[in-house]
């Protein structure tokens, strides 16, 4: 009965295990590279895909079907930040408009539950589409000089002015 759900449910699923990989792919090099506020944004990200990830397993599961742990794209080998936020950046605008057709389809079968996590993927997907266009708009605008500063950790110099 909710085939066709399952299977769209599935390919998001495929989706969101890319993003994990990616995402944490970009964390670990970011991190390497000293800069961690951005570093950590990305696995916060990566922690939210995740959870959608989780989300769709569940759907699936209920309406009887199979999760199929299949990641839909090979990690992409990016060490420059620009080319960092630019790929996270496609890759969420193509989710959401993804999810956004996706959620039609699941009305159309009515199958209001799926329609519902894929309405409330696409608001996340735009805030994490919103944050990383911020940051490539950031890095465009001051380049090495913004980066510098992500290297910068506060704790770092806590403490030391009384010193």
């Amino acid at each position: 009965m909710h085939q066709k759900s399952i299977k769209l449910l599935n390919k998001a699923l495929g989706d969101e295990l890319s993003a994990v990989h990616q995402y944490m792919y970009f964390h670990f090099h970011l991190d390497d590279m000293g800069y961690k506020p951005l570093s950590s944004q990305m696995k916060r990200i990566a922690i939210e895909e995740m959870t959608h990830a989780e989300d769709l397993a569940e759907r699936i599961l209920f309406l009887g079907g199979d999760a199929e742990m299949k990641v839909a794209d090979p990690t992409k080998k990016i060490l420059e930040v620009a080319g960092m936020l630019e790929c996270a950046m496609k890759m969420e605008q193509q989710s959401a408009e993804d999810y956004n057709r996706w959620a039609q389809e699941c009305a159309k079968n009515a199958d209001s539950g799926s329609k519902k996590i894929f309405e409330a993927l696409v608001e996340s997907e735009e805030r994490h589409f919103d944050i990383f266009q911020t940051q490539l708009e950031r890095v465009q605008k001051f380049g090495e000089r913004y980066l510098a500063l992500q290297s910068f950790d506060a704790s770092e110099g806590a403490g030391e002015a009384g010193d």
